[in-house]
């Protein structure tokens, strides 16, 4: 630039162009430039690029192009895989950076281009990502569910330890509760837990549970095509975004429930950032958003999957690959299970028999040890064998009494136990943990002095033992004693003193 104003200013103070050429050593053809140009024009292609070795291969590198669009992404043709075919199988005389060079071309001409969008307020989009967390000292995957309002940028975060159906329904029904209304439409991609198949005709068939959810809701459902993520990029973005800012460093929490507490107040800290192009904050913007939604209904979906099954013989109920107890009464009956993110309920008939923590491994079987209390009261020799016990933290002062029990009543002290673990049916660990601690200080050491002194604990009243129903107790007998026979006792020291 510095010599396009030297070269000028001399030609125009009278220096020929000849001169000029000699004086700053520089052609005469580049002087005329300079004349004709007040800056550098840069270097302008006039004709297209001749590739004479590589034009009669274009038609067979388009058409294995053509036919990588159908296979898996990660076995498409590479620059150098079509340099080596060509070479290997066509005669191809070139070398490997002409082939390189059309490939970038031809990427950048095919290059997506889109429209600017404009969002209306009121409605949502919604997406699920995943991230690393660890989460009661165990790092794991966690899917986050992501709800977006395109309009406002307003977002709702929640994570997972799967991306299931019912994770998907609960984290809208939070999402909703949340922001305190129901968006009008909300797009999303054709994740097969809501898309159970795609028509002919572009119609989707929907998931049972996730139809379930949408007529309660009375949300209008919009899909992306499938493959491109871009059809609802914002929140494609907000995913990203989330697990950028939210989740780094790994976060670490001691449940699942304080993980999205505080994802939660994430979400409300950033409803105060104003975005770049934007004049409101994000939570000025969403006043707007609000105004569009829908109320919310009385109550909210029941966010859960729905199954029938046969209890086996060991009192287990098969949900998901896992195996779950149940009261031995029900062995062989039908029963209804109801799939949460966080637990799985299971009832026969009109009534719940069974809750459970939700597994999330595979094969797994969860056990609650009541269950299987009355049939190893009848099968008494099951005790120290029983799978439903093992690992059964109890504090230590129940195995004091069945000690006790055992070494005072023998196999009979072992039933007595049974039944003393079976108080759990109706009573806390902790009130039985109390009556326990109790009867062994009082050495009532007997089922009916701890149900007898649970009750009193819960009913708030003094306990009153009658020890005559315990003749396996130690026995003292303590006499009524007279002042003679202490006299005589102090006078018989006194002889030997003597």
């Amino acid at each position: 630039m510095e010599l396009y104003l030297r070269v000028r200013l001399a030609v125009s103070e009278g220096m020929t162009q000849r001169q000029a050429a000699k004086h700053f050593n520089v052609s005469r053809d580049s002087v005329a430039k300079m004349l004709s140009y007040s800056t550098p024009p840069g270097y302008q292609r006039r004709s297209p690029i001749r590739r004479p070795k590589l034009d009669a291969f274009v038609s067979t590198i388009e058409q294995w192009l053509e036919a990588d669009m159908v296979m898996p992404r990660k076995q498409r043709h590479t620059a150098k895989r079509v340099f080596d075919r060509l070479r290997d199988e066509c005669g191809f005389t070139g070398g490997y950076t002409i082939i390189k060079d059309y490939m970038r071309e031809r990427d950048q001409r095919r290059q997506e281009v889109f429209v600017p969008l404009s969002h209306p307020p009121g409605h949502a989009q919604a997406d699920f990502g995943e991230a690393t967390v660890v989460i009661g000292g165990v790092e794991q995957k966690a899917r986050f569910f992501v709800l977006d309002l395109p309009h406002s940028d307003g977002c709702y975060v929640r994570a997972y330890p799967a991306a299931v159906a019912e994770a998907w329904v609960d984290g809208h029904v939070h999402a909703f509760a949340f922001f305190g209304a129901v968006p009008q439409s909300i797009v999303y991609d054709n994740d097969r837990c809501l898309v159970a198949k795609i028509l002919p005709d572009g119609t989707r068939k929907r998931a049972a549970l996730f139809s379930g959810f949408l007529s309660h809701y009375l949300i209008r459902d919009r899909y992306g095509r499938p493959g491109k993520g871009n059809d609802k990029g914002n929140v494609e973005g907000l995913v990203g975004y989330a697990r950028r800012n939210f989740m780094v460093p790994i976060p670490r929490f001691a449940t699942w429930d304080a993980f999205n507490a505080f994802l939660e107040e994430q979400c409300r800290k950033r409803q105060r950032d104003k975005l770049r192009g934007e004049s409101e904050t994000i939570g000025e913007r969403l006043q707007r958003d609000l105004a569009a939604m829908r109320p919310l209904p009385a109550s909210p979906f029941d966010a859960c999957d729905q199954a029938s099954a046969v209890v086996t013989a060991q009192s287990l109920v098969r949900y998901k690959t896992n195996d779950y107890s149940v009261p031995v009464a029900y062995g062989h009956q039908d029963v209804w299970v109801r799939g949460y993110v966080d637990q799985v309920v299971i009832g026969c008939r009109g009534e719940i028999i069974a809750r459970h923590p939700r597994c999330w491994e595979r094969e797994d079987v969860v056990f609650d040890p009541v269950h299987y209390l009355p049939l190893i009261e009848r099968k008494i020799n099951s005790l120290d064998q029983a799978a439903p016990l093992q690992g059964w933290d109890l504090p230590d002062e129940f195995a004091t009494l069945r000690r006790l029990m055992e070494g005072r009543m023998a196999k009979h002290g072992r039933r007595e136990y049974v039944q003393v673990l079976r108080l759990l049916e109706s009573f806390d660990l902790a009130d039985l943990h109390a009556a326990v601690k109790q009867a062994i200080q009082l050495g009532a050491i007997g089922f009916d002095a701890v149900k007898h002194l649970i009750l009193c604990r819960v009913e708030r009243r003094p306990p009153r033992l009658d020890l005559a129903i315990y003749p396996y107790l130690p026995t003292a007998t303590v006499e009524k004693t007279s002042a003679k026979a202490y006299m005589r006792l102090l006078s018989s020291d006194a002889g030997e003193a003597a």
